[in-house]
């Protein structure tokens, strides 16, 4: 399938999804992270989710890496150039949703993206080479750029793979994990 085909229907599938579901596939995302060969690292990134879309609430992933004494690091928007700016999430932080219903930091101590370590990014669907499908904009293809060539990627999605995303560029950024509610695959 193509990249507006598959948009379609994982959003059509998402609606399907009651608010306990969404909870319940959530938990067991974050906890399928502890899997993951990645917590020697210091800095990691997280999204917000928007709840009207949604997306795998990644509050019990936040709590994780808290508790793991790492470093929280989130994203505010700029939807003039799709860049991000990247904050230390700590107790001075202010986050509100903005115009499209995505939380985001208000203030805070800067990060520069070559300082991260490890991004959980958000998706609508991917396939098994670790191309992934997000809303079209590209902000996620163009922070990754910027960061470290080590910087390890991980896809949370409530679905699995597909074969093949038909349309996928050579500009889209590669994922190297993906954690679903049932499973940690680790792309090739």
């Amino acid at each position: 399938m193509k990249k507006n085909e598959l948009r379609i229907k994982y959003k059509a599938l998402r609606k399907q999804f009651t608010f306990d579901e969404i909870e319940e596939k959530s938990l067991a995302i974050a906890n399928q992270t502890l899997r993951l060969p990645i917590w020697d690292y210091t800095n990691y990134h997280i999204f917000l989710p928007i709840e009207a879309q949604k997306e795998v609430n990644t509050e019990y992933l936040l709590h994780i890496i808290q508790g793991k004494d790492k470093n929280v690091i989130l994203s505010q928007s700029d939807f003039t150039d799709c860049s991000m700016k990247h904050f230390l999430l700590d107790d001075q932080i202010l986050i509100k949703k903005n115009s499209l219903g995505i939380p985001e930091p208000k203030n805070g101590i800067p990060i520069a993206d070559e300082w991260i370590d490890v991004v959980f990014v958000p998706l609508l669907a991917y396939d098994i080479s670790g191309h992934r499908v997000g809303y079209g904009k590209g902000f996620y293809d163009r922070f990754l750029s910027k960061c470290k060539p080590d910087v390890v990627t991980i896809g949370l999605s409530f679905f699995d793979a597909e074969n093949e995303i038909e349309d996928a560029s050579p500009l889209d950024y590669r994922l190297h994990y993906v954690v679903t509610p049932h499973s940690v695959i680790k792309i090739k």
